[in-house]
């Protein structure tokens, strides 16, 4: 709630499949033997909320001697570090530990940086959307923009809102570098990874600008394989490689990986980036409100070009694709409309198709990790394990 001023270490794997993990430790079909959730084995969820509540804890003492107001910027972050599943975290702890890296606080602090990072995304992403729920509740520029209202301040409740949630992520995008470089990792360490992180950084920038071109742009009478193309190019700058190659590889750049390491397990994250991406776009028309957190076709009203709108588009009858391309990008299209526009896409065979990809994309990562030599067992496990969690969701 924003309120007013005043208020309130194993050896290396002979091969998947090798030894096991625990009691808890499941069977993945066609893997290797799995934690039923890979970050629940090393209590990583709860370890990264504890380094996060810490630094909030830190940065509103830095920030008390400008006074109260502070206390709602502050509060719109940590609202949204809240929640979430922690994979980008999990991706980076995991590039660490899969090379051999100590099961220490460093590295999970240095992993809480990523769930910093994607804060600073969403933040960002949601003005640029202009979008109404995050996981259920208003976006922090919505909940900025009801707070000028509420209290009766000067100027204008929308403009306010958007500059407070900018002003929001640039925060968020501060203290990732300082979460990371403060971590305690070693020297080394940092030195090896951070390119890497620097190069995250700069991408999905560029990835949110070319999402928004984009839109901008359209695809007007370009044929398939081109919006199938640069669908995938959006999704790979604006999503796949922050959300799992970049934090895996600065965990394994960190722990010292060679060459022939980084390429497989930048071969895993690929494949796996982009299917996590396609399981959002598909959630983005068919998800659940309940789980998603957003209204039922949202992605729709949002006019998002995504590899499901390509395949829509193609495979559809004339009519119906018109019917499809004449909603997206409608934010008053109605309930009625998009379900019938959910019917079309689902009947061309759009959805059967992106699930494909989905599955190809998670099947080229269990092959490529199946390639990557002197991984520990338990980080090769991990791994494979969150192939599905990324793939198989509904949130």
């Amino acid at each position: 709630m924003i309120a007013g001023p005043g208020q309130g270490g194993d050896g290396p794997d002979p091969g998947p499949g090798a030894g096991r993990l625990g009691a808890d430790a499941t069977p993945s079909p066609g893997g290797p033997v799995t934690y039923a959730h890979p970050l629940d084995g090393v209590d990583l969820r709860a370890r990264v909320q504890q380094a996060l509540e810490a630094h909030l804890a830190r940065q509103r003492e830095v920030l008390a001697e400008l006074g109260d107001p502070m206390d709602p910027l502050v509060d719109s972050v940590a609202e949204l570090l809240a929640g979430g599943k922690r994979l980008r975290a999990a991706f980076l702890y995991w590039g660490w530990r899969v090379l051999g890296g100590s099961d220490d606080d460093a590295v999970v602090r240095a992993a809480s940086s990523m769930e910093v990072f994607q804060a600073a995304a969403l933040l960002h992403d949601d003005v640029m959307d202009n979008s109404d729920l995050r996981r259920g509740r208003p976006t922090a520029h919505r909940a900025f923009a009801r707070a000028h209202e509420r209290y009766g301040w000067n100027g204008d409740p929308a403009r306010f809102g958007h500059a407070a949630a900018i002003l929001a992520g640039d925060l968020c995008l501060n203290w990732t570098d300082e979460i990371f470089s403060t971590s305690g990792l070693p020297r080394q360490a940092l030195e090896r990874a951070r390119p890497e992180f620097d190069r995250m950084r700069t991408q999905l920038m560029g990835g949110q600008f070319l999402d928004m071109l984009e839109g901008a742009l359209g695809w007007g009478e370009l044929g398939y394989a081109e919006r199938l193309a640069r669908s995938r190019r959006v999704i790979r700058y604006k999503s796949a490689k922050y959300s799992v190659e970049q934090p895996l590889l600065i965990g394994a750049h960190a722990a010292g990986a060679d060459e022939a390491t980084l390429a497989a397990l930048s071969a895993y994250g690929t494949g796996l980036g982009e299917a996590f991406q396609l399981r959002d776009d598909v959630l983005g028309v068919f998800g659940d409100p309940e789980h998603t957190g957003k209204p039922a076709g949202d992605d729709l009203r949002e006019g998002k070009l995504t590899a499901l709108v390509a395949h829509t588009l193609e495979l559809a009858d004339p009519d119906d694709a018109e019917l499809v391309a004449a909603s997206l990008g409608d934010p008053d299209l109605d309930d009625a409309t998009v379900e019938r526009c959910r019917r079309l896409i689902e009947d061309s065979g759009a959805l059967a198709r992106t699930e494909e990809m989905i599955a190809a994309g998670a099947r080229a990562a269990r092959e490529s990790l199946a390639t990557a030599e002197g991984l520990t067992r338990e980080g090769r496990a991990a791994l494979d394990g969150l192939v599905a969690i990324c793939t198989d969701r509904q949130t």
